[in-house]
């Protein structure tokens, strides 16, 4: 068979990257066709995306996988972080940049939303528990100031579909990118107009949601002029990252357990039906949607997040070492001596990290871990007790046990962690593959333009394409005992 080629636009909110995925159906091979940086600004007024300069990179990065792929190229699909959004005039024009979900005009929202709608309704509607990055906080702090470009405008878009909507002239919602707004039921897939009506917020703004794997429509005519290539489709691909990661991790069946790791980490199930019970709000779960008419039922951890930031501050103090060597020191380092709560909101803010995870230390009065192999172990063991302790959420919530972990993700990379996870839970982690999110943004355009027949031989696919690594649980007895010691921890300081 002849090979095709499938561009994945895969935008992180830190960078962007330009993916062709080859394949003749029997493997799929990834290639980078371009990589730049998403840097926020600040301006007066708020913090904002350069939504217009990433377009401008997409540009660049289609032109150049026309170039090398021509006539191969079957589709494009566009993936990206969630909740940010843009708002549309009547005359098709973007009225202002979209703002970044850590905007501080979310600062206060929380608590006027539920007084206009109590929390607990709002997640017995959406599935959604309240974040300061919903879109919901971040449109009702607009409708307080009554601000112009929400009451003129037409359409709101979310930021793939903004780029999708560029690319092809058609304005449409994808259900994925959506659910992660409170905004949106995942039980109907439509807007959870309870709530924005309760908010206050413009029903006209809210249109057309579509599948993830719609066709949304050829390429627009100064685009393909542009690129050199005219007539080839843009699929609404799964186009939230997360969803796109979870379609891309090799599973079987339903109710599966996985996680996307990254400098975020996600856990969570691959379910038939959302769980919107109280429970489920009180220990902080979402339901967001997926491929195939499934639900995400998840819940953000933070993750390799803390070890980036200490190698960042320690190149800044002049100290340069690679990921693999700062596993090695955490490796070589005295095991179970301190913890930390990963999601404490003191880690959250970039900068002075190593020092954060001291004075955490000295504050819970435990031994302070000096040198950074020390530093190391403390963050990556206290991420997998985390995790061991979503975990046990997931089976309490969900009255199933799981005999194994599907894991994919840059993260997985970390093999340290891998192991650490693999122990805390005590079950097996199949690692794969670290390019999950590109993957599963592809293999929807697949079924999308008729060259697979569902997303499960598409998982089919990424398995016979990557290599996978099985960590299986070790020292369950001393995993068990810290366990114990971190829930006491956290139970002291508020979790």
């Amino acid at each position: 068979m002849k090979a095709k080629t499938f561009i994945a636009v895969d935008l992180g909110a830190g960078s962007g990257r330009v993916i062709a995925a080859t394949t003749d159906f029997s493997k799929i091979e990834l290639q980078e066709m371009h990589r730049f940086d998403n840097p926020g600004t600040d301006l007066p007024g708020g913090s904002f995306w350069n939504i217009i300069g990433l377009y401008r990179e997409i540009l660049e990065g289609l032109r150049r996988a026309v170039e090398i792929h021509g006539d191969s190229i079957v589709s494009i699909g566009i993936d990206t972080w969630g909740c940010d959004h843009a708002l549309i005039g009547s005359d098709g024009g973007l009225l202002g940049m979209p703002h970044q979900y850590r905007d501080p005009r979310f600062e206060g929202m929380a608590e006027v939303m539920h007084s206009l709608i109590p929390e607990a309704e709002i997640y017995a509607h959406t599935g959604i528990k309240t974040n300061f990055y919903n879109s919901s906080l971040h449109l009702l702090a607009e409708a307080g100031k009554s601000s112009p470009a929400l009451f003129n405008a037409e359409r709101l878009l979310f930021v793939p579909d903004l780029l999708a909507y560029w690319l092809t002239g058609r304005q449409a919602v994808e259900r994925t990118i959506a659910s992660t707004s409170q905004l949106l039921d995942p039980r109907t897939g439509e807007w959870a107009w309870e709530v924005i009506d309760a908010l206050g917020l413009p029903r006209r703004i809210f249109g057309e949601i579509v599948a993830p794997g719609t066709v949304l429509g050829p390429l627009r005519a100064e685009v393909a002029a542009f690129i050199g290539k005219a007539g080839i489709p843009v699929v609404a691909t799964a186009c939230h990252d997360t969803a796109s990661a979870v379609a891309g991790i090799p599973m079987d069946g339903t109710g599966n357990l996985w996680l996307s790791s990254g400098t975020w980490s996600i856990m969570g199930i691959e379910s038939e039906t959302a769980i919107t019970t109280p429970a489920a709000l009180q220990h902080g779960f979402c339901n967001e949607l997926g491929v195939a008419g499934s639900v995400r039922f998840l819940k953000n951890i933070s993750g390799l997040w803390l070890i980036q930031e200490c190698k960042r501050q320690w190149e800044l103090d002049g100290v340069h070492m690679d990921y693999a060597a700062m596993a090695a020191m955490a490796d070589a380092a005295e095991p179970f001596v301190s913890f930390i709560d990963p999601d404490d909101a003191s880690f959250a803010s970039p900068g002075g990290m190593p020092e954060k995870i001291r004075a955490w230390c000295v504050k819970t009065g435990q031994p302070v871990p000096n040198d950074k192999g020390a530093v190391l172990r403390v963050a990556t063991e206290s991420l997998a007790l985390k995790y061991r302790m979503v975990f046990e959420s997931i089976k309490s919530l969900t009255g199933h046990e799981f005999a194994r972990l599907h894991a994919g993700g840059g993260g997985i990379q970390n093999e340290t962690l891998s192991r650490a996870t693999a122990n805390a839970l005590g079950i097996e982690v199949i690692a794969g593959p670290v390019e999950a999110t590109s993957c599963g943004n592809v293999i929807t355009q697949m079924v999308a333009t008729g060259n697979l027949s569902d997303i499960r031989a598409g998982r089919e696919l990424i398995r016979r394409s990557f290599d996978f690594r099985i960590f299986q649980p070790q020292e369950s007895a001393a995993w068990d005992a810290a366990f114990a010691r971190f829930n006491r921890l956290l139970d002291v300081t508020g979790r």
